[in-house]
């Protein structure tokens, strides 16, 4: 699609952005104020008690990001006045009826006005509390259709997915399959929405009734999203919520024009608004780091295995080609994978290879001054390998350190609890990460 379309269209249009503050949100909102300073205006719908923290976080989570220097640059002393007029602060929850907007003016504004709406508003933490993930992935998703129903002007509602809703899959092509209510990954039937929010309401309710603090309870929601997921086939609280709100849209959409877009690792961005920019680390960027300042000791993961990356500004890109085709024009089952791995697959292997060559050519400087020095790491091809690597490395430590700590009259006990403490972390970040790192689809 020609650039020239895409900016015709964004004139003079009304974009509702759910999600505002977050990475992808950001990156939307920097392209389309600087590609088209002449849209007409962008309702940013963000988590705020009140028009006064809404506006805080604007100027510190947003506008105040290096990610608006080329725009800073371009519009000058103006920025602020172009800022001020462009973007609407819309103070809300989408785990909430009507969005939580509780200004019934702006609620009548945005609904007579909306052209667009992108709904990026999501939470990504794998192992979320599942009363967490739930509202905001699964009924976030419901709240958000029902709300563009009510906007008279809507052309098309672009709902942000993830590609990996598809579970773990150890080969072949991928396709853009759809979930209708109901559906499971392995073939267990019973899945009901409105029962997990039961579940989820009477698991509260019960903790509540034992006493239990506030820190328990978020043990045990995050647990249970996770065994919730693996009982349907999904390998996580993240995607299995993902992939209900997919059901939900699939169920209420009616006569919207809706299109599901489903990247795959968002990395960042590839050339636009200039290249590298991503905010704090994130997926890959934290093996990269941990490689770099030599704390990556061994690699769990086959070598052969895809991390198919796409850079956030790509991503960006496919939500406004997806937006302008799929205007006005309700069909089923609209859905784009957005990822790297059919024309240009990134493996492990090579991960490593650009790393070392990387981090040889421009090494860490570490907090003396001097260049960290990297070489070619452990590579642990299967779980077997990585259970004997721990146990060796690790847990026979952690044993002796056990029995010495009863000879000594827990004399080790803060050592021994603080080592047990990281074992736990790392064993749980495995059970989580392990799809990805075998990933060959």
């Amino acid at each position: 699609m020609e650039l020239g379309s895409i900016l015709h269209f964004l004139q003079d249009k009304t974009i509702l952005v759910t999600g505002a503050t977050g990475f992808l949100a950001k990156v939307l909102l920097e392209k389309i104020l600087r590609v088209q300073p002449n849209v007409k205006q962008l309702y940013l719908l963000l988590r705020a008690a009140d028009a006064k923290s809404a506006s805080h976080r604007l100027h510190n989570e947003i506008i105040g990001k290096d990610l608006f220097r080329v725009l800073k640059e371009k519009l000058g002393a103006n920025f602020n006045s172009f800022v001020s007029k462009k973007l609407t602060l819309v103070p809300g929850d989408i785990s909430r009826e009507d969005l939580g907007l509780e200004d019934s003016i702006l609620r009548e504004e945005i609904y007579n006005q909306t052209d667009v709406i992108v709904n990026l508003a999501a939470t990504t933490n794998f192992d979320e509390r599942y009363d967490i993930s739930l509202g905001l992935n699964t009924f976030g998703v419901k709240y958000v259709i029902n709300f563009a129903k009510k906007c008279t002007k809507l052309e098309v509602l672009v709902h942000v997915s993830t590609a990996y809703v598809c579970g773990e899959v150890e080969e072949g092509l991928i396709l853009e399959k759809p979930f209708h209510l109901g559906d499971s990954l392995n073939g267990v039937s019973g899945l009901d929405i409105n029962a997990e929010q039961k579940v989820v309401c009477d698991k509260l309710s019960e903790l509540r009734q034992l006493g239990a603090t506030e820190n328990e309870i978020k043990e045990v929601m995050k647990d249970l999203g996770i065994t919730r997921a693996k009982l349907y086939g999904w390998p996580n609280t993240y995607v299995f919520t993902k992939a209900m709100g997919e059901m939900l849209v699939e169920q209420l959409k009616g006569n919207l024009s809706v299109v599901i877009i489903r990247p795959t690792i968002v990395t960042s961005t590839f050339k636009d608004p200039f290249p590298g920019w991503a905010e704090g680390v994130r997926t890959i960027d934290s093996l990269a780091l941990a490689y770099g300042k030599g704390k990556l000791t061994c690699f769990l993961g086959d070598l052969k295995a895809i991390v198919d990356a796409i850079p956030a500004d790509m991503v960006v890109n496919a939500i406004l080609v997806a937006m302008v085709a799929h205007a006005n024009h309700p069909s089923d089952d609209v859905i784009y994978h957005v990822g790297s791995s059919v024309r240009k697959p990134l493996r492990y292997s090579n991960l490593q290879d650009y790393g070392l060559r990387y981090f040889t050519a421009k090494p860490w400087i570490n907090k003396d001054g001097r260049p960290v020095k990297v070489g070619k790491v452990t590579v642990l091809s299967n779980m077997d390998s990585f259970r004997r690597y721990m146990f060796i490395r690790y847990l026979l430590v952690l044993k002796g350190l056990e029995l010495a700590n009863t000879a000594f009259c827990r004399y080790f006990q803060g050592t021994y609890l603080n080592l047990n403490r990281k074992i736990q972390i790392v064993m749980r970040l495995v059970d989580l990460y392990r799809p990805y790192l075998f990933f060959k689809a």
